[in-house]
């Protein structure tokens, strides 16, 4: 007679104990008149409903001790692109999880990561990447628990035990968002709860285009007048990058230091890829700019000249096309990191921002990883340039393992995505638990600079 073992290959005959206990024994309350097993308990503290860049805990009570379970996270965004994520679990002694001190057993994320189940969602349909244009509409995660850990995937679903709503939303309590419509500028303010006046500054998106006021909205919550600024992209501004003519820019500037609402004595500007190299561009030919943070950015101004009073002021690093890599390991997705003209070149010095000129502070964050363009080279060169001109250094933050979109805390990681301007997905670097750690390391470090930067005491709002 032969035998035929049931254990599965590489299955630990702990591990198929314990999921046979948990089942048998969920089926035996199930079937016993006198026996009722306690509801499963899934929640997210302090509260389920917070700002973006505010972390959370879930929690979880009511399971069988050690029974083992897989957390799974859904958001819709405003496209109807569905994001998810999954990672397995193992409640303690006493049937609970509790994120911020159990570890993750493995799936789209692994050990302690309280908040793995957000910035670890991943596109159902390949190269979308989460971006929120309309900050007004909260971002809803559905959160729920499943029975089942090892043998439970994506397309194998166990039994729903708890579920929950999340919301993430992007106005805290009591501030106020301002459609900004005057002259040539077109933007978005957002003002802290309060009189004020606050410290101001200008937000700068990159290549994306358009209005994008997520980081605005946030900024104000931690007591900034934030101005979210479209350059091109926009209603009646120029549909693509062509040119770009610094007066709209000093006309935005002068816009936020009248308001009443602004504190005197400098503001800042923040810039996020090419709105980066804008933004020194600004702090560098233009009175009143205190304080300047570069993400991702290049020290030198690129591809689109920047015009001033009829002619060009500098003219735009350019890039190679014939340099461009198709990676195909990703499905395709275009590898632009080796186009670029380099800044050092001597014949191209016409294209670096003379930031010596300003009086600003700096501060650069870049992803080591970041696959778009050399943002550690170009962060290092402007450090260079401005020690050679005997200015005092600026502050470099690289950070290892991460990409180019180094967004606020709990964007999920995105390491490649479609990209409209070019027509197909672009490669953007980065490993998701290294890049989330970074995203919440630059926006901690962000808010302190700009703090420590600008005039005026910043109020948080109270959500």
């Amino acid at each position: 007679m032969r035998l035929i073992s049931p254990l599965k290959p590489g299955l630990a005959v702990g591990k198929l104990a314990t999921l046979y206990f948990n089942r048998g024994w969920q089926r035996f309350v199930s079937a016993s008149s006198g026996l009722k097993m306690s509801p499963v308990n899934l929640r997210v503290e302090p509260e389920s409903k917070c700002l973006f860049d505010r972390p959370v805990t879930v929690k979880v009570d009511g399971l069988a001790p050690r029974q083992l379970v897989t957390l799974r996270a859904t958001l819709t965004d405003e496209k109807g692109d569905i994001f998810s994520s999954s990672a397995r679990y193992q409640s303690d002694g006493k049937g609970r999880l509790d994120l911020s001190a159990s570890p993750a057993l493995g799936g789209d994320y692994s050990g302690v990561q309280p908040m793995g189940f957000l910035w670890a969602l991943k596109p159902q349909n390949p190269f979308r990447r989460l971006m929120k244009r309309d900050v007004t509409r909260p971002c809803k995660v559905h959160i729920e628990v499943r029975s089942g850990g090892e043998e439970v995937g994506k397309d194998n679903p166990g039994p729903l035990l708890a579920s929950c709503a999340h919301e993430r939303v992007f106005i805290g309590q009591g501030v106020r968002r301002v459609p900004v419509k005057e002259g040539r500028i077109r933007a978005t303010l957002f003002l802290p709860p309060g009189k004020g006046p606050f410290p101001g500054l200008v937000d700068l998106g990159g290549t994306a285009g358009g209005l994008l006021e997520y980081r605005s909205s946030l900024l104000a919550g931690h007591g900034f007048a934030a101005m979210a600024l479209a350059y091109f992209g926009f209603e009646d501004l120029p549909e693509r990058m062509s040119e770009f003519h610094l007066e709209y820019f000093e006309e935005a500037l002068r816009y936020l230091q009248a308001l009443p609402q602004v504190r005197e004595g400098g503001v800042g500007v923040l810039g996020i890829s090419k709105g980066a190299d804008l933004a020194l561009s600004m702090a560098s030919f233009l009175p009143g700019v205190s304080a300047v943070v570069s993400v991702a950015g290049c020290n030198a101004n690129f591809m689109t000249p920047l015009q001033c009073g009829g002619s060009t002021l500098l003219p735009g690093l350019g890039m190679c096309l014939e340099r461009v890599r198709v990676d195909e390991a990703l499905g395709g997705v275009l590898d632009f990191s080796d186009c670029y003209e380099d800044p050092r070149d001597p014949s191209l010095q016409g294209c670096v921002v003379p930031i010596e000129r300003a009086s600003a502070r700096f501060l650069f964050l870049v992803g080591e990883d970041d696959q778009n363009w050399p943002s550690t080279l170009y962060a290092m060169e402007a450090a260079q340039r401005l020690g050679a001109h005997g200015r005092a250094p600026p502050e470099v933050v690289i950070f290892p393992g991460a990409g180019h979109l180094l967004e606020p805390p709990y964007f999920p990681h995105c390491r490649a995505s479609f990209h409209k301007l070019v027509g197909a997905p672009l490669l953007w670097g980065g490993q998701p638990q290294p890049h989330a750690a970074a995203q919440e390391q630059a926006w901690s470090r962000v808010l302190s600079f700009l703090k420590e930067s600008l005039p005026g005491e910043a109020a948080r709002s109270r959500l």
